[in-house]
């Protein structure tokens, strides 16, 4: 009786590795079908023209938290001395009356020389107070010799500060994500800065569910150029593929005017448009040059143009908080949409953001919302990569 079920045991466990041996299989097959359904997607779309041509990089060390910069010095410019002029009529009927005065001064003297001695010694007090001889001329002159700063001064100032700003080099940030999605989910996320001389892009790539084989997964690629005003994006791209499906790609074109949004309609430009991944940047720009906006209750407003239309969008300072992150506790400052800002309920993702200072305004943690059941929270999970510059 012993005999045969010694013999079933083997024969068990030989099944048993044969099965994991299977589903190993099976689980690389999966991720390696993923993986190259992705990328056939994203070529697919680069070799019809799509996608604009990525910025290559290298990250090579790692950011360490420093306090940070002051912004950029800026001299206020100089003031430049009037032009002569011809002398207004008020001062030209005044320098007549003087001519006038001082010959009748000198045939009086010819004839009484006593007041002549009366005039010398009130001519030699107003050389010594020119104020009290003539107040309403020499307030002219005191007019002449500093004259008020221009009215662009202020403007010119700003725009100094805006040229003299220094763009941070390549940046890579990775985060952990956790959320809620009929259920909890989990994943990653990463965010990459990419510059190349006046050019930049912004890449927010997020994925749901384990690496080798995501349930979703959403790229975000902002591309455009650096100016003085922050970055103004020339086109927006989205590529989602949701588990073994054909990957979706959504494009706005922002170089126009009109700008084209992504389901065809049109909207008029903007100035200081920004899309769905440049607005985090441009947050880090103006933080960075304007750092007393970082205090609780400021608002920074600026257009957003969203897949199916553009309009302002508008951020809150709220305070500051501290981010428990595994390289430690980051000092930083919650921004969130402000109450005015347009919300549409299921169409809509409202992105709260925390501002590190001590990591070049860097975002530490981005929570993004589309409704009360239905959001993404990203937790840097690591110090940011960056280029050698």
């Amino acid at each position: 009786m012993a005999a045969p079920l010694t013999a079933t045991a083997p024969r068990r466990s030989r099944w048993r590795r044969a099965a994991a041996a299977l589903l190993l299989a099976a689980v690389a097959a999966v991720h390696l079908e993923v993986s190259q359904r992705l990328a056939a997607g994203l070529d697919a779309a680069r070799s019809a023209g799509a996608l604009p041509p990525p910025i290559e990089v290298s990250f090579v060390r790692e950011l360490q938290p420093a306090a940070p910069p002051p912004p950029p010095a800026v001299s206020r410019p100089r003031r430049q001395p009037r032009a002569a002029a011809a002398p207004p009529p008020a001062a030209a009927a005044s320098a007549v009356a003087d001519a006038a005065t001082q010959a009748a001064s000198e045939a009086q003297r010819e004839l009484d020389p006593q007041p002549a001695v009366a005039d010398a010694a009130q001519a030699e007090q107003a050389r010594a107070d020119p104020v009290q001889a003539d107040p309403v001329h020499a307030e002219d002159m005191a007019q002449t010799a500093q004259p008020d700063m221009p009215p662009t001064a202020e403007a010119a100032a700003s725009d100094a500060a805006a040229s003299a700003f220094e763009w941070p080099p390549s940046t890579r940030l990775q985060y952990t994500l956790s959320g809620w999605y009929r259920g909890e989910v989990y994943g990653q996320a990463e965010v990459q800065w990419r510059r190349d001389g006046e050019r930049y892009q912004v890449l927010l790539e997020v994925s749901v569910g384990p690496s080798f084989a995501p349930l979703l997964s959403r790229r975000m690629i902002s591309d455009g150029e650096l100016t003085a005003d922050g970055l103004r994006p020339r086109r927006y791209d989205e590529v989602t593929q949701v588990g073994l499906g054909a990957p979706r790609q959504r494009t706005l074109r922002l170089d126009t005017d009109p700008v084209q949004l992504a389901d065809g309609r049109t909207a008029p430009a903007m100035p200081g448009m920004q899309d769905t991944a440049s607005q985090f940047v441009q947050l880090t720009w103006l933080f960075t040059l304007q750092p007393e906006r970082l205090r609780a209750g400021q608002v920074v407003e600026f257009p957003l143009a969203l897949p199916r239309r553009l309009e302002r969008w508008r951020y809150e300072v709220v305070g500051d908080d501290r981010v428990d992150t595994p390289v430690g506790g980051v000092a930083a400052v919650h921004v969130r949409p402000s109450r005015e800002t347009p919300s549409r309920s299921g169409r809509d993702l409202h992105a709260e953001v925390w501002i590190a200072p001590t990591l070049q305004y860097l975002p530490v943690r981005i929570h993004i919302r589309q409704d009360a059941e239905t959001y993404v929270d990203l937790l840097l999970s690591g110090l940011p990569q960056q280029a050698a510059r």
